[in-house]
Formats: C-alpha cells, structure tokens, sequence
C-alpha cells in the first residue's frame, strides 16, 4: 500500500495479526504490531499497511455497532481482565509528500476510489478519543474457576460492541490466553452447548484445548446461531479421565473468538476454498453414549457431574 490508502466509513476495524509484522501508518500517527497483538481503526480514519516481513497473515472484523470498548467488570472489581493502561494510541506524526496516490473507502458496503496529489497522513498534531490503538494479549488477566464448572467465557471477554439488548452484544472479542485450570470435579474443557450468539473461532498460535486435532493456526472455526458445538472426541475422552484432583497449565497457546448476534454469512470464496474441512462434523461422530439413569455421583461431586451430563446431552446453554 505504498502508494494507496484505504478507510472504512461503514465501521471501525479489528485487526488480528497471526503471521508477519505489520507497520500502520495512520492520519493520527504510527503503529507497529504482531502476532499476539491488535489493533483498532477508528470508522473513517485514513492509513496505510506496511508488512515488516515478507509476508503476513491475520484476521479482519469489522464492526457496524457502537466503538469498542472495555467491558464493565461487575464483581470482579477494579482491576483484571485487559486493563486500560495497557492500551497504546500513537504518537502524532505526519507525512508531506506529494504525488500521484489513491483513496479508496469502503462506503454503504461498497469499495470507491479516487486519486489524491497529496498523501492523507498530514495530520501535524492531534487530541481526542477517536483515535486508533494497540493491545498486546499477554497483557491479559486472566480469571478463572477455582472450584467446580468450566465457566463463562465472558470472562475471557478484551472489548466489546454493547447493542440495545442488555446482555446481547454487537460484537464481542474473547481470547483463551495460557493460562492454569484448577477446578475439581467437573468438565474442564467446554461444554457442549448453543448459542444465541454466531460464533468465529481463530487460532493465533498453539492448540486450542477444545480441538486438539485439525484446528491449525491460521485456520478458523464458524458456529451461527444456535449451531451445537463443543470439544472434539478426543478431547471429550481425555477429559473424562482427567485428574481434576491436579492443577493444569495450558501453556503457548493464544486463541479468539469473533462473537456477534448477527448470523455471518460465508462468503462463496470460504466455501469454496480448498482449505475447507468438509468433514467437520467428523469431530463429534465418534462422541459416546455415557448417560445412565442409574448412576449416582459421590456427594462431593454431585453437582458436577449433573452439569456434566446435561453438557453432553447438547442443550442450549445459558449464554444469550
């Protein structure tokens, strides 16, 4: 993009790098980010996109609803989570060059172009909250269980789009970071479950712990709204036999989730690429049958192991 610049007036940009570097020169400054970082791009501000190495590789939401933000964090009190000193928004710099170059924007849904004398990043100095901005993932605070039960993954939840339905959002961000699993007597991985939700799943590095086999990073997973999901076969043994009397790190790994209340729609490109796992479903053919009505659990571990039989049963989980 040397010679082009580019801005989105339908919504502000998510990017999600996972192979490569990437330098962003915008209007408001400059940003250089990699795998394991993000980066926002404010609705209509104009950049370009350099790559620090010779290739990159990454993902893109672009979101229609109200501006990111950080979540409320309720109960869990002032701190935890991404915190906001951890966000970075550029130093102000600018470029006065003239030449022959090209605007193109994304507008009512549509791509435009137009040729420009003078590069758009003559921005001398700025102030604001509009503003573009990085986050690094490791930063992440990462809350979990230290009982019983696989728990929600809002608490998992970077930014989000809030919509007009409480609870319901236009977009959320989660990440699965490494992190320690200590709770006893349950389920660790997720459960089996459906959404109101459309879930995106990306992998940035690692395994994810939900799909041991045949999720790669770089790869993505699309489960719309009120599609069943949950771990693989494999997955699903392995954690039946677990010792949750025993703490477990997940280590090196880093991924994401892309949630909306919209349905996403596959482009024919997706459907069409030879990348596509047509045998998905695969995953969970090969699940078995461990329900019995006669089965009492030890009074310790009652309560779990009812919540794990409801999981694997599939119905609708609590999550809106």
């Amino acid at each position: 993009m040397h010679e082009r610049f580019f801005y989105d007036a339908d919504g502000e940009l998510l990017l999600v790098p996972q192979l490569g570097g990437l330098r962003i020169a915008t209007e408001l400054g400059i940003i250089e980010a990699g795998p394991q970082e993000i980066v926002v791009i404010p609705r209509g501000l104009r950049f370009r996109v350099e790559l620090l190495e010779r290739e990159a590789r990454g993902y893109i939401c672009e979101n229609f609803g109200a501006p990111l933000r950080l979540p409320d964090l309720g109960p869990i009190g002032s701190n935890g989570l991404a915190n906001p000193r951890d966000f970075l928004t550029p130093v102000a710099a600018y470029e006065d060059r003239e030449g022959d170059y090209e605007l193109i924007a994304k507008f009512a849904g549509r791509l435009w172009s137009a040729p420009i004398t003078h590069s758009p990043l003559d921005v001398v100095a700025w102030h604001g909250n509009h503003a573009p901005y990085k986050y690094d993932l490791r930063r992440f605070n990462t809350i979990g269980s230290v009982s019983y039960d696989h728990p929600d993954p809002s608490i998992f939840l970077v930014l989000q789009s809030p919509s007009d339905t409480p609870g319901v959002d236009a977009i959320d961000f989660v990440i699965f970071p490494p992190r320690w699993q200590v709770a006893e007597n349950t389920f660790r991985p997720p459960w089996f479950h459906r959404n109101v939700a459309s879930e995106f799943m990306g992998l940035i590095t690692g395994v994810y712990d939900a799909k041991a086999d045949g999720f790669a990073p770089g790869g993505a997973s699309l489960h719309n709204c009120m599609s069943g999901h949950g771990p693989d076969a494999a997955t699903y043994e392995k954690a039946l036999r677990a010792d949750t009397s025993r703490p477990v790190y997940i280590p090196a790994t880093m991924a994401f989730m892309f949630e909306t209340r919209a349905v996403i729609r596959p482009t024919r490109l997706a459907l069409e690429a030879p990348q596509l796992q047509k045998g998905y479903a695969r995953a969970w053919r090969e699940l078995p049958k461990n329900f019995s009505p006669d089965w009492v659990a030890p009074a310790p571990a009652r309560r779990a192991a009812r919540g794990k039989r409801g999981r694997r049963a599939g119905g609708a989980g609590r999550r809106a």
